[in-house]
């Protein structure tokens, strides 16, 4: 087994799987940007797969190291109370991996830029 590093985006969930469609491409470009890291999705409920089911697959691919990043535009009762939670869970059950959380995306300057350029795109 190799090893390598883990990237987790952790998105909240839909009844509609259409929801999904920008976290799936999200996932996507990073595979192809990045192909040595293993990339998955997971969710807080609603969808699978569920973040401790996600988290056991990198393992199993041998991942030493995981990244979770929240896809979530701001930090929130998920962000702040669940999400943390459930990475002690994860540390708890693997303390052999080095478990990393980082802010919810939506918080990061260049989100921040892009969505305002979004924003702005065709109302001039």
């Amino acid at each position: 087994m190799s090893t390598m590093n883990g990237l987790i985006l952790f998105a909240h969930g839909s009844r509609d799987p259409a929801w999904a469609a920008p976290f799936e491409a999200v996932a996507a470009r990073l595979r192809s940007r990045r192909p040595q890291c293993r990339v998955v999705l997971a969710y807080l409920e609603l969808m699978q797969p569920d973040l401790p089911t996600a988290a056991a697959s990198l393992v199993q691919a041998g991942c030493v190291r995981i990244d979770i990043v929240p896809m979530f535009l701001g930090t929130g009762g998920h962000v702040r109370r669940d999400l943390p939670a459930l990475v002690q869970q994860l540390r708890q059950r693997q303390p052999g991996v080095q478990w990393s959380l980082h802010a919810p995306i939506g918080e990061h300057p260049d989100v921040i830029d892009a969505m305002a350029a979004a924003a702005l795109d065709g109302t001039d």
